[in-house]
């Protein structure tokens, strides 16, 4: 699963457009088939080209996500095909498929590494093998597979991926993954799929058959508003990537963090429960949050923030090698995380099978522009468990409360 929303139907919502899995479809026909996303895929501010190549990649994506999500039949096979397929637009010898050969000009036109793409097909490989994610520095872990490569995407068609750029666009790309996840927490436990940490599933005092309830416990929602704050921490450290762009591209950036806030507000607009279906932010607050991060990119707090980006370390460090990786196509270039599935009975056995911590570097709010109104840089790990966040949810609730009512001003 990345960004790209799955579109698997939640409890009580009316069923979604299936996705395309026929690896054989043309862009066109997936771009038709798909669905609508928390941000825009290919914004009108840009030029008619970079949209073209906006639209390659996220044909490319979208087709990776629909096989790693719906498709019959063997889908790690479907995805090492898709692989193959895909490392001949680097070696020369010409894709066949068509999502790869439309693929291959916007490749070839902004000199795009291969990596990002492979990383995408790792996640979609990791999902057919792991289903729960013991802890935060997993989560993140995952998300350097299945969230970061866009925004490397996106940067490098933009012709705008210096290192400074690109450690801002991990922790969007990252926090908008988190809120995809906390949006489809139903579909993807009907899916047999959970994002929600089990620390703090524990922590809370949430147990897993609790997803399956048509409305949330009053403990799940307090797990969830916890989670809206987290990712509002992590979308807020990669907001001033709006301010290290101009014109038209710092507008379709804007967009893209705009949708991530407009996501999370949904949510507490739902009040937490998520179980009834997913929350979804409507087309006016989308263009508002949308607008109110690009005036914002001009604050002087958000200047600031972007001017330190470079200082700043990753959320995560990519994960290592995998010591079984699936079948040997593209893996080479990019080894599967070294996940395994964690037992679920008890906190005791999954601890005894979780994966082993990455090298997490610890990064806090300290000097860095966060909250709706860029005015709370109080340091708090953003990689800690929940029991190492007392007694903020309600505040930092009423913080981001506070940024969504001067977006809607």
């Amino acid at each position: 699963m990345t960004p790209i929303d799955a579109r698997t139907a939640a409890p009580g919502r009316r069923a979604e457009p299936a996705g395309i899995t026929d690896i054989a479809t043309s862009t066109d026909e997936v771009l038709r088939a798909a669905y609508g996303e928390n941000f825009p895929v290919s914004p009108v501010v840009l030029p008619a080209a970079i949209r073209e190549h906006f639209k390659a990649i996220y044909g490319f994506a979208r087709l990776v996500d629909d096989i790693g999500d719906e498709a019959p039949g063997d889908r790690l096979a479907l995805l090492d095909e898709l692989a193959a397929d895909l490392e001949r637009i680097w070696t020369g010898a010409g894709p066949s498929l068509p999502v790869h050969q439309r693929l291959a000009t916007t490749v070839a036109a902004c000199d795009l590494p291969a990596e990002p793409f492979l990383r995408l097909i790792e996640a979609n490989r990791l999902d057919q093998r792991v289903t729960r994610y013991p802890t935060f520095d997993d989560l993140l872990r995952y998300c350097t597979l299945s969230a970061d490569p866009i925004g490397r995407m996106v940067l490098g068609v933009l012709g705008r991926a210096t290192p400074d750029r690109l450690i801002l666009s991990d922790r969007v790309c990252t926090a908008l993954q988190i809120a995809e996840h906390l949006q489809d927490v139903a579909e993807d436990y009907a899916a047999g799929r959970i994002y929600l940490p089990l620390e703090d599933l524990d922590t809370f005092g949430v147990a897993e058959s609790d997803l399956a309830a048509p409305t949330a416990s009053p403990a799940l929602r307090n797990l969830m508003a916890f989670q809206v704050a987290r990712a509002t921490t992590v979308l807020d450290q990669g907001a001033p990537l709006a301010s290290l762009l101009d014109g038209r591209m710092r507008l379709a950036i804007a967009g893209f963090i705009g949708g991530g806030r407009a996501a999370l507000h949904a949510v507490r607009q739902a009040g937490y429960d998520v179980l009834g279906g997913a929350p979804k932010a409507s087309k006016p607050r989308l263009a508002g949050a949308a607008m109110w991060v690009a005036v914002r990119s001009y604050s002087p707090s958000m200047r600031a923030g972007a001017a330190g980006a470079g200082g700043l370390p990753p959320l995560c460090e990519p994960p290592p090698p995998s010591p079984n990786p699936p079948r040997a196509t593209a893996a080479s270039a990019v080894s599967a995380a070294a996940v395994t599935e964690p037992a679920l009975a008890t906190a005791k056995d999954r601890a005894a099978t979780s994966v082993p911590a990455p090298t997490v570097a610890v990064t806090t709010l300290s000097g860095v522009v966060t909250g709706a109104d860029l005015g709370n840089t109080e340091s708090r790990s953003v990689n800690g468990p929940a029991s190492a966040w007392p007694a903020m949810t309600e505040a930092d609730s009423r913080h981001s409360r506070r940024g969504d009512e001067g977006e809607a001003s």
